[in-house]
């Protein structure tokens, strides 16, 4: 089975290049959220990743399903579900600028590949637990490919 991850420059700029294709106009599949809002959703979720955002701390229960849900990934390889509930510090519901927000994502994920490969990624994420550099790739991967196709790309 093939798993895919921010990890693997080919799967990165596969990434990148889906990015490069979202318009003003992409129309989401699914969610509330717009394309900008979304870019930015995903850059914060970078941000978690990068140790630049401090997600609070959550009940045993919901740490627990996170858990669950990482393992569940792992184990089947499948996405993440639809509509799925996030944290309040990475939720988008105000208007932003395309242009900035595509951009901003570009080079977050840049800094991203970068503190990947110096191992500078967290050992710990509040709602997924302990967390190994081959995780984060895995999830970062999972999340960003999630959002790509709730826009069609």
């Amino acid at each position: 089975m093939q798993y895919k991850s921010l990890h693997n420059q080919n799967d990165f700029n596969e990434i990148k290049q889906r990015i490069a294709q979202l318009s003003e106009n992409s129309e989401r599949k699914w969610g509330s959220m717009n394309v900008c809002q979304m870019m930015v959703h995903c850059d914060l979720i970078l941000q978690v990743a990068l140790k630049k955002i401090t997600l609070p701390p959550i009940n045993f229960v919901f740490k627990s399903i996170g858990i669950f849900v990482k393992k569940e990934m792992q184990i089947f390889n499948n996405g993440i579900p639809r509509n799925m509930p996030t944290f309040r510090k990475v939720i988008v519901n105000f208007d932003c600028n395309f242009n900035e927000a595509k951009n901003n994502l570009l080079k977050r994920l840049d800094e991203y590949q970068l503190s990947s490969e110096n191992h500078f990624l967290p050992d710990h994420h509040e709602l997924f637990g302990k967390m190994t550099q081959k995780d984060w790739g895995f999830m970062e991967y999972k999340h960003l490919d999630h959002h790509l196709k709730q826009f069609n790309v």
